[in-house]
């Protein structure tokens, strides 16, 4: 086929082609000997370039002692010194010797080929909380002009992302050598109090296979490092391990008070690639081995994560970043899809996703880490499940969020409980609650203890103001309420701060009786988890659940259950709770120990709570859980305190001259708080009236 196409080709043709291809050859001649000539004169002005850029952005001073070619396309630089203005230096480099590619150079891109680096020094310096690394951390000028390097446009105020992260990787990758050969680098960092010292005596690329020690405050830990890099591919593996011992990060303990540290980290770019000149994909994995985190925010006890590999992909286009669905997360069986996208334009909007295929449920609490979820151990379970979880907020729009989270499952069962007992609730058991983090009593739940009161004994007004104010639909829903969580989404972004949490009584009551009281971060999934299965296995039912938790939870200073508050507040039986005396009850249920600060000498309630027994009153009665009150008051003007805890009668008997406005204000505040948490949990549910008994 090759020779018949060779005989169509006539005499006239092969003569313009081979004029063609002689005036490439001849064109590439001249260009690479003008690019020849004038190579130092464009290695000044690229340096040069450079050193205004690092001058006029980052207000650091780049000093050369000599910079010249010392081979066809070897750069050798001298005497390197960065200086921060007014701060201790940087860096300096005693010699440079790089291989770029010319071409490139041309037009002021530089690409290395081979790479020298003799005897270099990196040091990162804060004193009184000024470093010499401050410019890395300032924010970038969002209103500069960026321009497409695929379309040539330029927007005014626009940053295309896409654009913009393949120049990060590019700036990234094209300073990675073909052939490197590095001797005697040290990296330091020095406050106040503390000193690190990492030394890299050597450390080689040859031919894109990468071998390297690492030394930690001169031999205190030795780290290797291998890997296979090839830029120009855009391919990258680095694997760092200690030789079977655990590499730890002192630095981040003695600056964060966070523990870290494990036996292999490894992490490949497998593949980046456009489609249709829009979308950057960069597709890549990461995996570790015997992962040890230890942090009070995060849990009391060691972390232990003995294997994960993540498998991602990250999608970037002109306005947005997400990571695929495609991608994975693994822990030993368990395989969860992961999806999260960030828009910044038109308007600004975040959504995340977490799926798992069907699986066999033990698999699920297998992967859990050691030492995660303390209450969780020994538990075997049969069945499957699968999880699902969606969520999407449009920042211009926050009351619109969007949540749904679903766990489908088939056959499931609880086996064995371990160490989180829940039908333990269904007898008699001991609950210690805490202050501060220390035990403040044991207090039996129970019919052995005299406080104990069943739930058919506890007034209607009470259980019915608990319900209202508290979670409506618990005995309808499964643990869990969307709409509340929606709300809390709102309410917590539009605070920019975590003003609520969306707790229902199945979610409280698990924290009372199963969790320690340490504030962590994974004690919230802990609580999540326990509600869920105690909640889809029916251990215990809805009744016993809401009367342990009236048994239990706190009314005021060392006042535990609905027994101690009716007598500590009303010297009555809870059986014989008032409507209003109920609505005050469940007012304070959010913060008990400020319960007696409602109250005037006299024992009545002051008029600043009075809208907060209307509001409540009034959906009691639209739901038919109260008579309707024409008055609106709603037991208001009834309440009265226990005289031994009424405070003292005031000098002038004027309660507005006796209350400093900022206490009322403060007071009153308190009320708008209970009204708003009341109204986003009423909104939703005002035609679904629900029988709390």
């Amino acid at each position: 086929m090759f020779r018949e196409l060779l005989n169509k080709i006539t005499k006239r043709q092969l003569v313009i082609g081979g004029i063609i291809l002689g005036v490439v050859v001849v064109s590439g001649i001249v260009a690479f000997a003008v690019a020849y000539h004038k190579r130092e004169a464009l290695l000044a002005s690229t340096i040069a370039r450079i050193q205004s850029t690092l001058t006029d952005e980052h207000q650091i001073d780049l000093t050369i002692g000599r910079a010249y070619f010392s081979g066809l396309t070897t750069v050798t630089l001298e005497d390197v010194k960065a200086i921060p203005q007014g701060k201790d230096q940087l860096a300096g480099v005693k010699s440079i010797a790089v291989s770029v590619k010319l071409f490139p150079l041309i037009t002021g891109d530089v690409r290395f080929g081979r790479l020298r680096v003799h005897d270099a020094r990196i040091q990162l310096v804060k004193r009184d909380s000024i470093g010499n690394y401050d410019f890395l951390f300032r924010e970038a000028d969002t209103t500069a002009t960026y321009t497409s390097e695929l379309t040539g446009d330029t927007e005014e105020g626009n940053l295309n992302m896409a654009n913009t992260a393949n120049r990060m990787l590019n700036n990234i990758l094209y300073k990675i050598p073909e052939d490197m050969e590095l001797r005697n680098l040290l990296l330091t960092y020095r406050d106040d109090s503390i000193q690190q010292r990492i030394s890299i005596p050597k450390a080689d690329i040859d031919n894109g296979s990468l071998t390297s020690a690492v030394f930690l405050n001169d031999n205190e830990a030795a780290w290797q490092v291998s890997g296979k890099l090839n830029p120009g591919r855009r391919q990258l593996y680095v694997k760092v391990h200690a030789n079977g011992q655990q590499i730890a990060l002192p630095l981040l303990e003695q600056k964060l008070g966070l523990k870290l540290s494990f036996d292999t980290i490894e992490t490949r770019l497998r593949e980046v690639y456009w489609t249709n000149n829009e979308f950057l994909h960069i597709k890549g994995e990461w995996a570790v081995k015997n992962l040890t985190v230890n942090h009070w925010r995060i849990a009391q006890e060691d972390v232990i994560l003995p294997d994960a590999h993540v498998d991602a992909e990250i999608i970037v286009g002109d306005s947005e970043v997400e990571l695929s669905k495609e991608s994975t997360i693994t822990v030993k069986k368990l395989q969860i899809h992961p999806f999260i996208r960030y828009t910044a334009f038109p308007d600004t909007t975040y959504a995340i996703a977490l799926e798992t295929p069907e699986m066999d449920a033990q698999d699920l609490f297998d992967a859990f880490p050691d030492g995660l979820f303390e209450s969780l151990e020994g538990i075997r379970v049969s069945g499957k499940i699968q999880y699902k979880l969606e969520t999407f907020l449009d920042t211009s729009n926050p009351d619109s969020v969007q949540f749904s989270s679903k766990m489908e499952q088939e056959g499931f069962n609880v086996n064995a409980w371990g160490k989180a007992n829940i039908p333990k609730i269904n007898t008699t058991f001991v609950y210690t609650p805490y202050e501060e983090g220390k035990p403040v009593r044991e207090i039996i739940v129970g019919p052995e203890n005299p406080n104990f009161i069943p739930l058919a004994e506890i007034s209607p007004n009470l259980k019915n103001a608990i319900l209202t104010t508290e979670d409506p639909s618990f005995f309808s829903h499964n643990g869990f309420v969307e709409e509340a969580i929606r709300s809390s989404i709102a309410i917590n972004y539009k605070e920019k701060a975590f003003r609520r949490g969306g707790s229902t009584i199945s979610m409280q009551l698990v924290k009372n009786v199963f969790l320690n009281r340490n504030k962590t971060i994974v004690r919230k999934l802990e609580e999540i988890l326990i509600v869920w299965l105690m909640e889809s296995t029916h251990a215990v039912s809805k009744e016993r659940m809401y009367e342990v938790y009236l048994n239990i939870i706190e009314w005021g200073r060392n006042v535990y259950g609905i027994s101690e508050a009716s007598r500590y507040y009303f010297g009555k039986h809870p059986s014989q709770l008032s409507l209003g005396e109920s609505i005050y009850l469940a007012s304070i249920v959010p913060r008990p120990k400020t319960g007696l600060y409602s109250f005037a000498y006299d024992g009545s309630l002051k008029s600043y709570i009075s809208p907060y027994f209307s509001y409540i009153g009034n959906i009691m009665a639209r739901r038919g859980l109260a008579p309707a009150d024409s008055s609106t008051s709603y037991g208001f003007y009834t309440v009265r305190l226990r005289e031994a805890l009424r405070p003292e009668r005031p000098a002038v008997d004027t309660l507005q001259l006796q209350m400093p406005a900022t206490d009322f204000d403060a007071e009153l505040e308190e009320v708008r708080g209970l009204l708003d948490r009341i109204f986003s949990k009423d909104k939703k549910q005002e035609e679904n009236p629900e029988d709390p008994q």
